[in-house]
C-alpha cells in the first residue's frame, strides 16, 4: 500500500471537481446547458470514482482521518444533488473507522468542524446541504446501533454550527450592526 499515491489520487480528484471552471451553476443557463450536453457534469463521474476508490481502501482508509476531511468536505459542498448524496456517506465511513479504531471520532469531529467554518465563510454551503448532511448521516446510524447515539450528537453539532455560520454569512452584508453583533455572539 503506496499511501502518497492514494494521497495524491485523492487531492487531485477532488481538486479537479472543485476548480472553478467546472462550477456549471456559475454558468449562465445557455452556457450550462451546452456544457451538459456535450460533456455532461464531469464533477459528479469523478466525485463517484473518488467515493469508490474511498471504499476500496479497507483497513488502510484509517490513514487517512483526519487528512482526508477537508478535501472531502469541499466536494459534499458542490451544490450537485446526486454528487451529495454519494459522497456524504463517506463522513459516516470515516467516523465509523475512527470509532473502530480508537472508540471515538474526535479528530474527525475536530476537522470537519475546523474546515466547516473556513468553507462556508467562502461562499460554500447551503441550507439544502445541512438537511441532506442530517438525514443521510442519521439513516447511516440507525444501521449501526454502538456508534448511533455519539453520530446524533455529532450531527446536531454540526447542524447547529451550519445554521450559525450560514446565518452569519447571510448578516455579513447586512447594514444593521446590531444584527451583526447578534449573529456574531451566536456563532461564537
Amino acid at each position: 500500500f503506496n499511501l502518497q499515491l492514494w494521497n495524491n489520487y485523492f487531492h487531485l480528484a477532488v481538486a479537479f471537481i472543485t476548480q472553478d471552471s467546472l462550477q456549471l451553476e456559475n454558468f449562465s443557463h445557455a452556457k450550462y446547458n451546452k456544457i451538459q450536453s456535450k460533456y455532461g457534469d464531469m464533477r459528479r463521474l469523478i466525485g463517484f470514482a473518488i467515493r469508490d476508490m474511498w471504499y476500496k481502501l479497507g483497513q488502510n482508509k484509517i490513514c487517512f482521518i483526519p487528512g482526508m476531511v477537508g478535501p472531502i468536505l469541499e466536494m459534499t459542498l458542490i451544490p450537485e444533488v446526486e454528487l451529495r448524496k454519494a459522497t456524504i456517506p463517506i463522513f459516516f465511513d470515516m467516523m465509523l473507522c475512527e470509532y473502530q479504531r480508537t472508540g471515538e471520532f474526535k479528530k474527525f469531529e475536530n476537522e470537519i468542524i475546523l474546515k466547516l467554518d473556513h468553507e462556508v465563510e467562502g461562499g460554500r454551503g447551503d441550507e439544502h446541504y445541512m438537511q441532506l448532511f442530517e438525514s443521510i448521516l442519521t439513516e447511516c446510524a440507525k444501521q449501526h446501533p454502538g456508534i448511533c447515539s455519539l453520530v446524533e450528537s455529532f450531527v446536531s453539532l454540526v447542524k447547529g454550527l451550519l445554521e450559525r455560520l450560514l446565518d452569519y454569512r447571510a448578516v455579513m452584508s447586512d447594514e444593521s450592526k446590531d444584527n451583526r453583533m447578534s449573529c456574531t455572539v451566536n456563532l461564537l
